[in-house]
């Protein structure tokens, strides 16, 4: 695109003079970038990316959103640089509408990076590595000097337990032994450790099963403090709920600690560097390290953010507000006040595809789960759009390995294999794959997406390549399957909790599994484990009792030995409460939504144990929930697309995407199928009422 707005004279060579320098060895470089040499590495179309650079170029203001695409690679800085380069060339940057931005995954992630929280990186956005950043620390702490030497890195530090160069590790606010790319390494290196102490306010993570010590911590809605959002807007933050049980606050576990091993060691330092018995003290002496640079909040208080609320920085001593925009005048936290043109020039993913291994696998979020789902993977409602890891694939390389759409495959890559249920997607390209990166070992037979991910990582970021490994996907037949469901009502929600920690070393008794939730109100938990050996009946007996399903007096139950099939029900207050069936599972779908619909199991009873697909009444079989916000299925929209309504009229008649808005992609694509117009009212609930209120319009949407 540069060498486009090069050509066409699109770069604001005046604001390139004034403000910036190295744009003459970018300007070398990027002669090579024609549009047709970049259609052939990205496989975009040549024309696209000049009419983009046309676009770009032209725009009064520019703005770019990415996501973990540019950072989560081996050369992820210099995809950054990039971008921000088309910025600067066009001086697209410290004005309304414009400039680079990134769509983190974390909240907080801009509050982690001001308070330094990085093994080499100090508070106020100070390098370890730099001599005079040290110093100020130092004296800021009352200290000596700062440790020189950086200390390690995610990937870095794992490959030293793997050494044995570390022994000891504490582990808080995070799950390695999920979302670490090379789970094999990590999960080996934890088990070599001689100590592994994990700080946590989930007890069930995949890493807390490794912890010598757990330390029980508070989640977010049970602590105090503040958090920075994208455009640098400080919050104050209050607790909602007390802490439960032991849990205590991440910086008092930290600082009760340093105490103790500071008597332990002797240190009369201890007492006096870690005094703190408030959060406002730690956000004080975070404030007075940040004095004198670029997001000097010295002018902020606890006391000024409750009474004037969210201010962004920098906001220094004896301003009356922050600063609402960066670089407007041109100006740039560098020795020279300049902006650094930098040339990054495209190197190649880390792993390559071959013969052997010839997907390309991408690994990525789904709307309704977050991370590990440590918390969301115990809300059954989440589940209801995507219930189980799928490896989507394109059609036409399903085809040549004679797979279609609910088979399950192997997939293996150089470090790990998994096996899987995969769909047809039109979403993927030829030659590629994508996995959620959400399910671990919790939730499925194997570590999740990361057993096959690579540990290279970006030299400046740290950043690993979880965006890209080198897969092969094959068939395999597992003829022999059980899934065992249970349900519960609203009010059980700790029985749910319990049954789920129960059937978890299940997952591995098969050669592929699944465990997970479905419902709203009420909740079905659901066990799918498919083998290529009959399945031990030590296996169905344990299952049985779990499910409240060994008590013959109290349970339907059908046995064929020769066909080795078994299946049992049990029916309490006229409804399915429990089933599991054993070598004939057919009537899961339906089975599983008359559980959650809470349907009478009266009409139905002799039909339960049957190998039918749909049952001879009723309709049972809704589809995949699309809006999670009204509990609008597929099958629902469909039928009002298929009566002739457009997307506005689909969203007045039953509200999907109109409330969150997630769904809204989706509900496009449906309407796209069915061959109707897909343009949505523009509004969503929350926004009508408020212009129903009678408030200023413009007012009222900003605000929201």
């Amino acid at each position: 695109m540069l060498h486009v707005m090069l050509w066409e004279g699109l770069c604001d060579m005046d604001y390139i003079r004034d403000h910036t320098e190295g744009f003459d060895a970018l300007k070398h470089a990027v002669r090579e970038y024609t549009p047709q040499a970049a259609a052939a590495i990205c496989g975009v179309p040549a024309a696209d990316i000049v009419q983009a650079a046309k676009w770009f170029g032209a725009a009064k203001a520019a703005l770019s959103f990415y996501c973990q695409g540019l950072n989560q690679s081996s050369h992820g800085t210099n995809n950054n640089a990039a971008l921000i380069n088309l910025h600067l060339a066009t001086g697209q940057i410290g004005k309304p509408g414009a400039g680079p931005l990134s769509l983190t995954g974390q909240p907080n992630a801009m509050g982690g990076r001001e308070v330094g929280g990085m093994a080499n990186l100090l508070s106020a956005h100070r390098d370890l590595a730099d001599p005079g950043h040290r110093a100020e620390v130092a004296r800021l702490w009352g200290v000596d000097s700062v440790p020189d030497k950086s200390g390690r890195t995610a990937v870095e530090m794992f490959d030293a337990i793997s050494r044995w160069e570390i022994k000891a590790v504490w582990i808080a606010c995070t799950n390695p032994a999920q979302s670490m790319p090379n789970q094999k390494q990590v999960r080996a290196a934890l088990e070599r450790a001689e100590l592994v102490v994990v700080q946590e306010a989930y007890r069930n993570t995949e890493t807390a099963a490794y912890a010598d010590v757990l330390l029980p911590a508070t989640t977010w809605g049970e602590k105090e403090g503040t958090v920075t959002n994208s455009e640098r807007r400080i919050s104050r933050v209050r607790a909602a709920v007390a802490a439960p049980g032991e849990a205590r606050r991440d910086w008092a576990i930290a600082v009760d600690f340093a105490r103790r091993l500071g008597r332990r060691l002797g240190n009369p330092l201890a007492p006096h560097m870690f005094s703190y018995e408030t959060p406002e003290q730690i956000f004080n002496e975070h404030r007075e390290s940040t004095r004198g640079r670029d997001l000097d909040i010295t002018g902020m208080s606890y006391a000024l953010l409750e009474t004037m609320g969210p201010q962004q920085w920098p906001f220094p001593q004896g301003a009356r507000d922050g600063q609402v925009r960066l670089y407007g005048d041109g100006i740039f936290p560098t020795a020279s006040g300049r902006a650094r043109f930098i040339v990054p020039g495209h190197h190649a993913t880390a792993e390559k595809t071959d013969a052997r291994y010839p997907l390309a696998l991408n690994t990525g979020r789904l709307r309704d789960q977050w991370h590990g789902m440590s918390r969301t993977g115990t809300v059954a409602r989440l589940f209801n759009h995507v219930e189980e890891p799928l490896l989507a694939m394109h059609p036409r390389d399903m085809e040549r390995r004679g797979l279609k759409t609910g088979d399950i495959a192997r997939v293996k890559s150089r470090r790990g294999e998994l096996v899987v249920r995969v769909e047809s997607s039109d979403q993927v390209r030829a030659a590629q794959a994508f996995m959620p990166m959400h399910w671990g070992s919790r939730f499925m037979r194997g570590a999740g997406a990361n057993a096959l991910t690579v540990a290279d990582f970006d030299p400046v970021s740290k950043q690993p390549e979880l965006k890209h490994a080198a897969v092969e996907v094959e068939k395999l037949e597992l003829p022999h399957r059980v899934v065992a469901m249970r349900r519960f009502a609203a009010a059980e929600a700790g029985a749910v909790q319990v049954l789920l920690e129960s059937l978890q070393p299940f997952l591995e008794r098969f050669d592929y599994a699944t465990l997970g939730l479905t419902g709203r109100d009420d909740v079905v938990v659901v066990l799918r484990g498919y083998a290529a050996a009959p399945v031990a009946d030590g296996v169905l007996d344990a299952l049985d009792r779990l499910l409240d399903l060994h008590e013959a007096e109290r349970t339907m139950r059908y046995v064929d030995a020769r066909r080795r099939v078994e299946k049992a029900a049990r029916i309490e207050d006229g409804m399915v409460q429990s089933v599991c069936l054993s070598g004939e599972t057919a009537a899961q779908e339906w089975l599983k939504n008359m559980m959650v619909q809470g349907a009478s199991a009266d009409a139905m009873r002799s039909w339960i144990l049957a190998p039918v697909a749909a049952p001879p009444r009723g309709s049972f079989n809704r589809g995949v929930t699309v809006c999670n916000c009204f509990d609008i299925s597929e099958a629902e929209i469909r039928t009002v697309l298929a009566a002739g309504a457009d997307l506005a009229q689909l969203q007045r008649r039953l509200k999907c995407g109109t409330d969150c808005g997630s769904c809204l992609p989706e509900l496009k694509r449906l309407c796209a199928s069915a061959g109707v117009r897909c343009q949505d009212s523009g509004f969503g609930e929350k926004q009508i009422a408020a212009l129903s209120s009678g408030s200023s319009a413009e007012s009222r949407i900003t605000n929201h």
